[in-house]
């Protein structure tokens, strides 16, 4: 498995960049040519969704002309690089994305050419968000592990198919730039594991549930997962269940097209940090969850495990189907507290932006929003359950949709397995700004009088700059079984 990375891969001094060769028949996306400092770099294939048709696990997989595919590109750098994206088809306009990061690429003919300042996660698109070109800038690597490492599974720069990895204690698997490993990688009672590198982790030779997800935990502890590529998961993607001491940092999820192929899942978990991470998906992008009866599934029973201090922040986010950032639809679980939502640029979201969906009995208290920008598009296809396997999508159906901006609502829904129904206290919204022509509705909900909403705070909210300052601005709808919303202003506190 072992490799010699250096000697399948580009070092220019210039801007400390490092360019990892593609391995030998691994396809590549030829719609666009990239080059960084003048040097070209490999554009990687993926598939994505085309459209937010969906259905729930009907037990056949989604059609592929419900999608497209996309192209993506990986490397390292230190200091700025100069990016040019050569095209193959006319266009008229680009956008570089995260808009926040004020990167204005130069049009001249088929090639748009822009500096990157720093390592990060983009987008660049031509005439909109289809087939869009995503650039993954890493920062360098620190203490790579060696292949001789008798507790290392070392991938080297090639194409790789080990079958699926069965995580021991203590171990690592490190994927080196350049290498794409075909597998899932599961880890069930296990610590001090580490899933490490630049290189890609496949999945889309797995059947649903035979990953199942391109990595998955299982009553853990002490895990790190830090730089890959994750690309076409069968299920959900990145999940922890009934663990603790997850870190997750620089990873970028990309080629999530299937049914219900959630981002990262974080379910029944304590003290857990994303960070610095990419993620597209079809279905829910970073979702935290308290798995009820069912959970068996997963490994064991999690309900009485809480959901306690978790941190999302410095993510880019682009959600084609469900919620960008959401507590449940599950909620079984004693307790979702101290949870952080802080840095992120939701890209694009198609239902809802910031979501608490309470079902089951948690008490959920303690949540955080904070310095969420929030791009919304002057068009909005409509999210559509498809009603039959040879119904096609309309993109033209009820014109006019806009997906929401925050919701918390108290339900017995479609996940739900607890008779009863919990709270949702102290939950704070700060500094979100959203930018683009539609507004964004959203709106709170409680279950009854003892099941309620209370306390919610919304501090610095702002729509193209605007200051907002109370619902009827903001759009916000507050239902019955709610109380103590208050606007803030950003100078009281």
């Amino acid at each position: 498995m072992a490799g010699k990375s250096t000697a399948d891969r580009v070092r220019s001094k210039n801007g400390g960049l490092t360019i990892w060769k593609a391995p030998a028949g691994e396809k590549l996306y030829s719609d666009y040519t990239v080059r960084l400092n003048g040097k070209p770099v490999p554009v990687y294939s993926c598939r994505v969704s085309a459209m937010p048709f969906n259905q729930v696990w009907p037990g056949y997989q989604r059609p592929l002309d419900q999608t497209e595919l996309a192209g993506f590109a990986t490397w390292g750098m230190e200091g700025a690089v100069k990016v040019e994206v050569r095209v193959k088809q006319p266009f008229k306009n680009a956008a570089v994305r995260p808009t926040s990061r004020g990167i204005h690429p130069v049009m001249k003919g088929r090639t748009v050419s822009f500096v990157l300042p720093r390592p990060g996660q983009y987008t660049v698109e031509f005439d909109g968000p289809h087939h869009a070109l995503h650039l993954f800038a890493n920062p360098p690597e620190v203490d790579a592990p060696k292949a001789s490492d008798p507790n290392v599974l070392y991938f080297g720069p090639g194409v790789h198919r080990p079958g699926k990895i069965l995580l021991k204690s203590g171990q690592t698997v490190y994927i080196a730039g350049g290498a794409v490993v075909y597998t899932a990688i599961n880890g069930k009672n296990v610590s001090g594991v580490r899933i490490l590198g630049r290189g890609i982790v496949d999945t889309s030779e797995f059947e649903r549930d035979q990953g199942p997800g391109s990595i998955r935990f299982l009553n853990s502890s002490d895990v790190k997962v830090e730089g890959l590529i994750l690309r076409d998961p069968d299920l959900w993607c990145l999940t922890a269940f009934g663990s603790r001491r997850v870190d997750i940092s620089n990873v970028k999820l990309i080629g999530l097209w299937r049914y219900n192929s959630d981002g990262i899942d974080i379910c029944n978990s304590e003290d857990v940090t994303i960070r610095d991470s990419f993620v597209r998906s079809f279905d829910d992008s970073i979702v935290l969850k308290g798995m009820g009866a069912g959970g068996e599934l997963y490994g064991q029973p999690y309900t009485h495990l809480p959901v306690r201090n978790v941190r999302a922040s410095g993510l880019v986010v682009w959600c084609d189907w469900g919620r960008a950032l959401e507590l449940g639809a599950e909620t079984a679980t004693p307790e979702m507290t101290g949870i952080e939502f802080r840095d992120i640029d939701i890209i694009r979201t198609c239902h809802i932006a910031m979501d608490i969906q309470h079902g089951d009995r948690a008490a959920v208290h303690g949540i955080r929003f904070e310095n969420i920008r929030v791009e919304v598009d002057d068009f909005n296809p409509r999210p559509t359950i498809q009603p039959a396997r040879d119904a096609k999508y309309d993109p033209n159906a009820k014109p006019g949709y806009v997906p929401s901006l925050m919701t918390i609502i108290i339900r017995k829904g479609a996940w739900s397995t607890d008779k009863e129904r919990g709270t949702a206290r102290d939950v704070v919204f700060k500094d979100i700004s959203v930018t683009g022509k539609p507004v964004p509705p959203s709106s709170f909900t409680g279950y009854d009088a003892t099941h309620d909403v209370r306390g919610v705070m919304i501090e610095n909210l702002r729509f193209n700059g605007r200051l907002v300052t109370n619902a009827e601005e903001a759009h916000l709808r507050i239902g019955k079984y709610v109380d103590g919303v208050r606007f803030v202003p950003p100078s009281s506190r």
